[in-house]
């Protein structure tokens, strides 16, 4: 057809006669159509789109960045691409649909495997470039990532260059070069973590902390005053060490988050050496220091009167020291009654109201902040002492062998082996002097008094407790609660379906060497198949505290693993079968004993 064709010339061809030819060719005309503007399109799109650049914080270098955006529309790009390849009409634009499919097809492969290098490198440069401990403690692996550097570079260099994503992504060799990188990177992150568990193994805290903050921690092992930032993370409640005037790597004592009350070491701690070294000296300061205040101050309660008394120690040994005296003074009133004396239990009462009383009129004056927090934690104590005696006189008992007495837990000092105990039934644990710092307690109701006898228990029996209940009722307060009254150190870890089994064994191979406990909210978030093998590497740890039998100092003994799951929470799972046997099974409304498998 030209210009000057009339109706009459297309009249003259007779195509009615062809209608079935006629109408293939106008299909696969409109088809090619198509397909020419496709590929145009294609054209224009990717002709000058190209890489953003983010400069890198240490190095100052331009790294590739890519827009969301422009990654749908790769895929988009190769989704309509495959489908041209299977039209029938596809012949005449083959060689240009095969090209741009094998380009963006490299973009798409090179794109994936230079962010995976790129994020590999950023994580490992700081670390093997930046850090000279490392560098040291890891020499081949600190030479391969040297030559992976320069590669590296070299290439981000030609990319930086010419910025084109399907230019700069179509580069001959690129993508097994990218490979090799990131084979290469794999090698020396292994030889880093591997470098880590080491270190985690020497100072099993280093389990609770993240690789950035632990290689952080190492990299700064010399500067004790660096490494106090991440004290937080790693104990209870120490911020920070104070240090002596003559030298900032000898530590004099330790300074609470909460109301910075400060609590000076029985002996100076060394901070020199190896950080996983100067810790472990750290936390042996810390246990000598607060064994040490708690005998003392026992010894010095009955020198003056406990409101005086008060001010002359810390939070924690006058807190813990009142317990002992309240566990002895409720004794002694027992022993009078079996010998006749029927006023005993309400004399003591009165005993406690007024020093109770004594409390209030000092929270009514001027303290300082400090002061104010720790004897409102002692009368919240206090209260709970003086209902448990109130609860006794008015059910008339008579010896301090009754259920009532002996279901509360009682503080004791034994001046034999020196060592701070708590009773409670017939489960007993030996204090573990973690530094609790200057913070409140929970209020204790008749309900926690019921947890605390469960929690205890199942630790007795060595097993785990299993707190169900809504949202907010207390389940981990609890028994965070019970681990400040044990003086123990609870870690508690919010459980989500990211969770695996080699994160939960690195956990539990912390929560075992430290003797803390452990808290895992939502629990049945996790999922089935990486419960059921929580569930084996649990009871591999309870069958060995069992076969080890006692020891005079059995840190694995002394761990709670504490689980928590609501009892109606749309998303979420039932906890498998194999965790009722692990695990005291309890309501936050009603005790219920499971199966109990020894």
């Amino acid at each position: 057809m030209v210009d000057s064709t009339t109706l009459a010339d297309l009249l003259e061809l007779n195509l009615h006669n062809y209608e079935e030819e006629v109408k293939g060719i106008v299909d696969k005309s409109v088809k090619e159509m198509s397909m020419e503007k496709m590929l145009n399109d294609l054209q224009i799109a990717w002709k000058d789109l190209q890489f953003d650049f983010d400069p890198h914080e240490r190095t100052h270098l331009k790294l590739l960045k890519i827009s969301e955006e422009v990654m749908e529309m790769l895929e988009e790009n190769q989704v309509q691409l495959q489908n041209l390849l299977s039209s029938k009409y596809v012949a005449y634009f083959l060689e240009q649909v095969s090209r741009w499919q094998l380009s963006l097809s490299n973009a798409d492969c090179v794109i994936t495997a230079w962010f995976e290098v790129q994020r590999k490198w950023m994580y490992l440069e700081s670390i093997f470039i930046g850090s000279e401990d490392i560098r040291n403690q890891l020499p081949e692996d600190s030479k391969r990532f040297d030559n992976i550097d320069k590669e590296f570079k070299r290439l981000l260099a030609e990319i930086v260059a010419n910025p084109n994503i399907v230019k700069a992504t179509n580069r001959p060799g690129l993508f097994e070069k990218l490979e090799g990188l990131l084979e290469q990177l794999i090698l020396c992150e292994k030889a880093l973590n591997d470098y880590l568990e080491t270190k985690r193994l020497a100072y099993p805290r280093f389990y609770f902390v993240s690789s950035a903050d632990l290689l952080d921690i190492l990299s700064n092992g010399n500067q004790p005053e660096l490494v106090a930032k991440h004290l937080t993370k790693l104990y209870d409640s120490i911020a920070k060490l104070r240090f002596g005037k003559s030298s900032n790597k000898v530590a004099v004592g330790m300074v609470s988050k909460e109301n910075e009350e400060f609590v000076q070491f029985k002996d100076e701690c060394d901070c020199d050496g190896k950080v996983e070294i100067w810790l472990n000296r750290i936390t042996d300061s810390m246990r000598i220091t607060l064994r040490d205040l708690f005998e003392r101050s026992v010894t010095a309660y009955e020198e003056k009167p406990r409101d005086s008394w008060i001010f002359d120690w810390p939070a924690q040994p006058a807190l813990c020291a009142t317990q002992i005296w309240w566990t002895s003074e409720v004794n002694v009133a027992f022993a009078k009654l079996e010998e006749g004396y029927e006023n005993a239990l309400k004399d003591y009462q009165k005993k406690q109201i007024l020093q109770l009383n004594a409390l209030i009129v000092l929270l009514c004056g001027e303290l300082s902040q400090g002061d104010r927090q720790k004897i409102m934690t002692i009368c919240t104590i206090d209260v709970h002492s003086r209902d448990v005696v109130a609860k006794m006189i008015q059910q008339k008992v008579e010896t301090g062998q009754a259920f009532q007495w002996q279901s509360q837990l009682r503080h004791r000092w034994d001046d034999k082996l020196r060592d701070c105990f708590a009773n409670i039934c017939d489960a007993q644990f030996r204090y573990d002097y973690e530094y609790l710092g200057n913070t409140p307690r929970l209020v204790i109701t008749p309900l926690t008094d019921r947890c605390y006898i469960t929690l205890t228990q199942s630790l007795h029996l060595i097993m785990g407790g299993a707190p169900a209940g809504p949202a907010g009722t207390g389940k981990t307060e609890t028994t965070k609660d019970l681990g400040r009254a044990l003086g123990i150190m609870v870690y508690v870890f919010n459980c989500s379906e990211q969770m695996d089994y080699k994160s939960c064994g690195n956990i539990y191979k912390g929560l075992s060497q430290t003797g803390a406990w452990g808290c895992f909210d939502e629990f049945n978030r996790i999922s089935v198949e990486v419960l059921s093998v929580v569930a084996v590497q649990v009871k591999s740890i309870q069958d060995a505290i069992k076969v080890s039998g006692p020891a005079p100092r059995p840190e694995a003994y002394n761990r709670l693993y504490k689980i928590s799951h609501r009892t109606r929470w749309c998303g979420t799972r039932p906890v498998t079968w194999n965790h009722f046997f692990l695990f005291g099974w309890w309501l936050n409304n009603v005790l219920l004993w499971c199966v109990v498998m020894m």
